[in-house]
C-alpha cells in the first residue's frame, strides 16, 4: 500500500509519499550484497596477483638452488611469452612448451643467455632477469583494484545508510517534485 503525499504548507508544492520501509530495507540489502561483491572480486584479484608473484619467486628459487647458464635462441617472442631453444652441456635440445620467464623485449631470431634448473631444464629465464621485473606490474595491478573498490563501497555503504549527501544520487523517491505553477521546496 503506498502512503498518500504529505501536505505541503506551500500552496502548489506536492511533496513524494515517503519511501516504503519494506522497500528501503530490501534496496539496503541488495546495495549490501552489491557490496560484498565487490570486496569479493578485489580480495579475488588481490590474492591472486600475491600467488602469481609467489610463483614467479619460487621458480627462482629452483633455478637458483641448481643453475646451469647457456645461450639460447629465440624463436617466436610476444608479450607475454616467448619461445626459445637451448642446447644444456650435456647435448639434449630443450624448448619449453611454457617458454622463458621474463620474456619483455626479446625479438624473434635474438641470441640470448638463459638460466636454467638443471633438475627441470624447462624452467629457464632471460639471464640476469629474476622476480624484481614482478614487482612493479603487481603493485599496479593492485594500486589499481583497491583505487577503484574503496571509493565504490564508499558510495555503496553512503547510499545503503540512505546518508543525505549521497541518497539523492541513488535514491529518486527522495528527488522533490514540481508541481505546475508551484516552486520548488528544499528542506
Amino acid at each position: 500500500m503506498v502512503a498518500p503525499p504529505v501536505a505541503d504548507p506551500e500552496p502548489g508544492v506536492e511533496l513524494l509519499p515517503a519511501p516504503d520501509p519494506a522497500a528501503r530495507s530490501a534496496r539496503a540489502e541488495r546495495l549490501r550484497k552489491v557490496c560484498v561483491g565487490v570486496v569479493i572480486t578485489a580480495v579475488s584479484v588481490s590474492v591472486l596477483v600475491v600467488l602469481l608473484f609467489l610463483a614467479a619467486w619460487r621458480n627462482d628459487y629452483l633455478i637458483e638452488s641448481d643453475k646451469g647458464e647457456t645461450t639460447g635462441e629465440v624463436l617466436s617472442a610476444g608479450r607475454l611469452r616467448s619461445a626459445v631453444m637451448y642446447v644444456t652441456p650435456d647435448g639434449v635440445t630443450h624448448n619449453p612448451k611454457v617458454g622463458v620467464l621474463y620474456p619483455t623485449n626479446l625479438t624473434a631470431g635474438e641470441r640470448i643467455n638463459v638460466e636454467y634448473s638443471r633438475a627441470d631444464p624447462d624452467l629457464v629465464r632471460v639471464a640476469g632477469r629474476d622476480v624484481r621485473v614482478a614487482v612493479l606490474p603487481a603493485l599496479s595491478v593492485l594500486a589499481v583494484t583497491w583505487a577503484l573498490t574503496l571509493p565504490a563501497l564508499w558510495l555503496l555503504m553512503r547510499a545503503a545508510t540512505g546518508s543525505m549527501s549521497v541518497r539523492p544520487i541513488f535514491d529518486p523517491a527522495s528527488y522533490r517534485r514540481r508541481v505546475p505553477g508551484g516552486r520548488d521546496r528544499s528542506d
